[in-house]
Order: C-alpha cells, then sequence, then structure tokens
C-alpha cells in the first residue's frame, strides 16, 4: 500500500492537534523563536499600567508639593520634594547611602540565609512528626506573636553592641515565619504521594528529594517573602537602636533623627521603600510567577 493511502487516525475520529499543528516551516520557526510569554505579551496594557502608575506619583508629589506650599506643617517637619531629593543626592554623593546599603544588605543575606536553613528545617520535621508538631510546632506559633524589637534587649545580653546582635535579630525576625511555611507546605502534601513513592521503594532521603521539597514550594514562595520582609523590618530596628559598628542604613535615619534634618530622615524612609519594591518585584515577584506557572495556578 502506498504511504500516502496509510490513514493518519481511525475512521470517525476527531482531528487531533497534530493533524492541526502547522506544516509551514516558517510559522513552526516563529513559534519556536518566539515563547508564549513574549508573543502574548500585552504591549498597551503593559504601557497603560505603567501611564498610572506614574500619573498616581506624580499626583503623590504634587500633593506633598502642595502641601509644603500651603505651610500646614513647618518646613522643618514637611520638607519640600526638591529639598529631599537635595539631601539623598549630596549624602549619596559623599557616599554615605551607598556604603550604608551595602553593609545593610550583607546583615540582611547573612541573617534571612541562616534563617531559611533552620527555619526550613524545623518547618520540615514539625510538618512530618506528630509529636514534634504537638511540642516544637506550639512553641514556633508562640514566638512567631513576638514582635522583632522584643529580641534587642536579649541580643545586647548576649552578644553586645556588635555585629553578631544585628544578624541575631534579623536571624529571629525570620526564622518562625519560615518555618510556619515550610511546616504548611509539608501538611498539605497529599497522602497519596506518600504511599505511592513508599510502595516504590524511596528512602528518607528520596522521600524529602523528591517528594516533600517540591511539595513545599507553593506555600514557600510565599514564606520566602514573608520571611524577607519579616528580616528587613527586624534590620532596620537593630540599625536604629545600635549605634556602634559600621553605618547602616537604620542608622542614617539616627543620625537625620540627630541632626534634626527632616530631609535627610524621608530620603532615607524613601531609600528603605524603593529596597523593599526592588525585592518585591525583581525577586519575589518573579518568583511566585514561575510557582504559579509551573504549577498551574496562573490563568490559561
Amino acid at each position: 500500500m502506498p504511504s500516502s493511502d496509510i490513514p493518519t487516525r481511525l475512521p470517525g475520529t476527531s482531528p487531533t492537534a497534530v493533524d492541526a499543528a502547522p506544516t509551514d516551516k516558517n510559522a513552526s520557526f516563529v513559534g519556536r523563536q518566539f515563547p508564549r510569554r513574549w508573543r502574548d505579551l500585552d504591549y498597551p496594557g503593559a504601557a497603560l499600567k505603567a501611564l498610572r502608575i506614574a500619573l498616581f506619583y506624580l499626583a503623590v508629589l504634587g500633593v506633598w508639593q502642595l502641601v509644603y506650599e500651603l505651610e500646614v506643617w513647618p518646613p522643618y517637619v514637611i520638607p519640600s520634594p526638591s529639598q529631599v531629593w537635595d539631601s539623598f543626592f549630596r549624602y549619596w554623593d559623599n557616599g554615605l547611602i551607598a556604603d550604608a546599603l551595602k553593609i545593610t544588605l550583607q546583615r540582611l543575606i547573612i541573617g534571612y540565609v541562616l534563617s531559611l536553613i533552620v527555619g526550613m528545617t524545623i518547618g520540615m520535621a514539625v510538618g512530618s512528626w506528630k509529636y514534634v508538631d504537638e511540642t516544637v510546632g506550639s512553641l514556633v506559633l508562640g514566638l512567631q506573636s513576638l514582635p522583632s524589637i522584643t529580641w534587642i534587649p536579649l541580643a545586647i545580653l548576649w552578644f553586645g553592641l556588635n555585629e553578631r546582635a544585628i544578624i541575631f535579630i534579623v536571624f529571629m525576625g525570620s526564622v518562625f515565619s519560615v518555618a510556619i511555611s515550610a511546616r504548611a507546605g509539608v501538611k498539605g502534601l497529599p497522602p497519596l504521594y506518600r504511599k505511592a513513592a513508599m510502595t516504590m521503594g524511596a528512602n528518607r532521603y528520596q522521600m524529602t528529594r523528591y517528594v516533600l521539597l517540591p511539595a513545599m514550594v507553593p506555600a514557600m514562595s510565599q514564606g520566602l517573602k514573608l520571611g524577607w520582609s519579616f528580616a528587613w523590618r527586624s534590620l532596620m530596628a537593630a540599625e536604629i537602636v545600635f549605634v556602634g559598628g559600621d553605618l547602616g542604613v537604620g542608622h542614617l535615619l539616627n543620625l537625620g533623627r540627630d541632626l534634626n534634618d527632616m530631609s535627610l530622615v524621608i530620603a532615607i524612609m524613601l531609600v528603605i521603600i524603593t529596597i523593599g519594591l526592588v525585592f518585591d518585584v525583581f525577586i519575589f515577584g518573579r518568583l511566585e510567577a514561575w510557582v504559579r506557572e509551573r504549577w498551574g495556578y496562573s490563568a490559561a
């Protein structure tokens, strides 16, 4: 029988996706060259979104300038946007803000990474064993309710006014939220997955590596973000209180208060907000988008 006479599907069946696939080489090349997220990108919608955001912040600056012009509060209490910008540029030009950012981010990374390691270990243990959940789990939930600033007196008594005390506060402010998220990820694992892995002879390492860790990813995507936000707030509180050692971003806030320079205070507050937005958009926002796409949570 000639190859052209061989049916490509059973009689009476509907065409499949393979039958409907384009045969044009150029069309298939275009589909491979431009991924779906690029081809489906809504450029007019993105432009309108950027325009709305820009107009909103321009309106905020306008209201701020209007309040300054009307002298609702004295100028030393509410400086103008231009004064804040001049203060930021002056301290950036002399290197204080850049050096403070470097020191602050180093402290944040050390404390946050330690909290991830310890928090995920505790969360997996609490979520896996009932008796650990009843004991250690209740302690973790109780400690999570403590504000991070309450760890400052303990850190001073244990470590003194030094770098280790600041990192300890960052660690304690973040570790329990990470542990609770890891516990939720383990608890959310369907029992059928465990039984299937045990049926196939998975040992403890394989169960953790190929079953528990992938199941924890959706919950941990939120846990990582919460842990970072708590670590960031704890670090700012610690740096404001600790006056010794290298100057961080929080120390510059304290410096603005000591100098009665509200322009510097507001400029540093805006720097803190900007760092938070950068981390949220470019790191945790992309992580959440990847989790939604990978685990099928995003709309088709």
